[in-house]
């Protein structure tokens, strides 16, 4: 063997050894598995390793494991790693679960994990069901400040609620959200003071709207128990129920105008047709009147009529005109005035 390869072996053990040294203070995490002793936590050297190999980040799992041992809860590193490698969040599962304990709240490690894994921060609906939150209704950084009904009477109310709720573990995942409970409490709102006779009713015992409300069961299917409704303010708004009737009028008189205006505009045309009627036959009376003169020249021609029938003829006329002047009445510009 040539002396430069055998001046090189003992650096190369050297650097193997150190590689070596270097991997197992990698692999081993002997400070987590001290802990872990000193707290009496069952977890093993190999089990450590076999962390770093399927990429687990050791520390993740034995200080919520060493927090959960030392609560007393059943946990396991199998059931840790599972959750890790789900991409869950360990650590606020087991805070949930002792949160959850120490309340004396029923969560299983099942729930507790899907939970999790659905999105929502278990450790905070945990605290949230011993804690209870209160929500305005409606919601006024979304829209009005109040919510508006009319009771029978058409006077208008607005009313401002304020929900008490605790979240529901067992409804936490694909439940309604907030949302979900202002809409209906809302709703309850409108139908309470809706069937109310007046709204001196509803201002005299504001009460009872949230019972009425309260006895609905609108936390039906949502992640969360309503624990009161109270009503934080009511206030009288305008009167609906009057303005509808002056609505109401304003269109019966406009309707009542339209149908004047109609009547009126046919009967102008009725007049109108009636008019023309009466100058078509003042036409065929001159038309006819135009004919006697042409009567009683063809009846001097045949013989009919005598020069002294003409003249008789001609003082009747003057006779029928005379007591005509006298009775003060007006000959008609259509009349003959006699001659051939």
């Amino acid at each position: 063997m040539p002396k430069e390869l055998t001046d090189l072996i003992p650096w190369v053990i050297v650097a193997l050894l150190v590689g070596a040294f270097l991997f197992i203070i990698w692999a081993v995490p002997v400070k987590l598995w001290i802990s872990a002793i000193a707290a009496r936590v069952p977890v093993s050297l190999g089990s450590l390793i076999g962390m770093r190999f399927r990429g687990v980040v050791p520390s993740a799992i034995v200080e919520p494991l060493i927090a959960a041992c030392k609560a007393g809860l059943p946990l396991t590193t199998s059931q840790l790693e599972a959750h890790y490698l789900a991409k869950g969040d360990v650590k606020q599962v087991v805070l949930a679960l002792i949160s959850a304990d120490k309340a004396k709240i029923p969560l299983t490690w099942e729930r507790a994990t899907a939970i999790n894994l659905a999105g929502r921060n278990v450790h905070e609906a945990v605290q949230m069901s011993v804690t209870p939150e209160v929500i305005d209704c409606p919601d006024a950084t979304k829209g009005p400040s109040t919510v508006a009904a009319v009771a029978k009477d058409g006077i208008q109310l607005k009313a401002k609620a304020r929900v008490t709720v605790r979240a529901n573990l067992d409804r936490l995942v694909g439940g309604a959200t907030k949302e979900t409970i202002i809409a209906r409490v809302g709703e309850g709102i409108v139908t309470a003071i809706g069937s109310a006779e007046t709204y001196k009713v509803v201002l005299e015992n504001p009460d009872t709207i949230s019972k009425r409300v309260l006895a609905k069961g609108l936390d039906a299917g949502t992640q969360f128990e309503i624990l009161s409704i109270d009503i934080a303010d009511v206030d009288v708004g305008e009167n609906i129920g009057a303005k509808l009737q002056i609505d109401q009028a304003q269109a019966d008189k406009q309707i009542a105008q339209a149908r004047a205006e109609r009547r009126a505009a046919e009967a102008r045309a009725i007049e109108q047709e009636n008019l023309a009627r009466v100058q078509e036959m003042r036409a065929k009376v001159v038309e006819a009147e135009a004919e006697v003169p042409r009567a009683i020249a063809d009846a001097f021609r045949s013989g009919r009529l005598g020069i002294m029938d003409y003249y008789q003829l001609q003082n009747i006329q003057a006779d029928t005109s005379m007591r005509q002047s006298i009775a003060g009445e007006s000959k008609r510009p259509s009349e003959p005035k006699g001659g051939i």
